[in-house]
């Protein structure tokens, strides 16, 4: 049984996978640090509780530690994307057993069609979680606004009528200036990555 230590910041994906077929307390960490937040926020957002998140990831890990000691098993993908997309067809089979099938839980399934290209799946899945990140910190009104318009649908006039603004122009400048603090926003969260 190999104790192994690798420094935090210099950890590749090869040697997390190494660390924990070698039993590595240091790899074990690494993996609940740095990849257990997109769990807990997987589960969160899709009628989950923390103490679910914690059961799926340990199933995940326990997975991906069998993997790891197979023979002849090759990583393909980042091991951030396998590791979610392992927890993410975990949770949805406990939310089918639960009977808790709803439309996130289909969006779910049908995010990755079969033969998808995992990697790609992740960098969408990160990005819409830096996007929920950032539309967060917007404030208000602008994020109503642009919830409003594209979520909701509502038309510019509809939005005038909401919150008050002289004409439809004025509206656009504004939604116009929302999107562009948005924008500024995802690109500071996602170059934080």
């Amino acid at each position: 049984m190999s104790t192994r230590s690798y420094p935090k910041e210099e950890i590749s994906d090869y040697q997390l996978l190494e660390g924990l077929a070698a039993h590595s307390d240091e790899a074990l960490e690494q993996l609940y640090t740095v990849y257990y937040p997109m769990t807990l926020n997987l589960v969160l957002t899709n009628s989950g509780f923390d103490a679910d998140a914690k059961d799926i990831f340990q199933e995940a890990v326990l997975v991906l530690y069998e993997k790891s000691r197979a023979e002849g098993f090759e990583l393909r993908c980042k091991l951030r994307t396998y590791l979610y997309s392992v927890c993410r067809h975990l949770w949805l089979r406990r939310l089918k057993q639960r009977g808790k099938e709803s439309e996130l839980t289909a969006e779910l399934e049908s995010s990755v069609e079969v033969g998808a290209d995992l990697e790609e799946q992740g960098l969408r899945d990160e990005q819409f979680h830096h996007m929920r990140t950032a539309m967060g910190q917007l404030g208000e009104p602008c994020r109503t606004i642009l919830e409003d318009f594209y979520l909701n649908r509502m038309s510019m006039l509809e939005i005038v009528e909401k919150f008050g603004y002289t004409n439809a122009d004025n509206a656009k400048n504004q939604k116009y200036k929302c999107l562009i603090r948005l924008k500024k926003l995802f690109f500071a969260n996602y170059s934080k990555i």
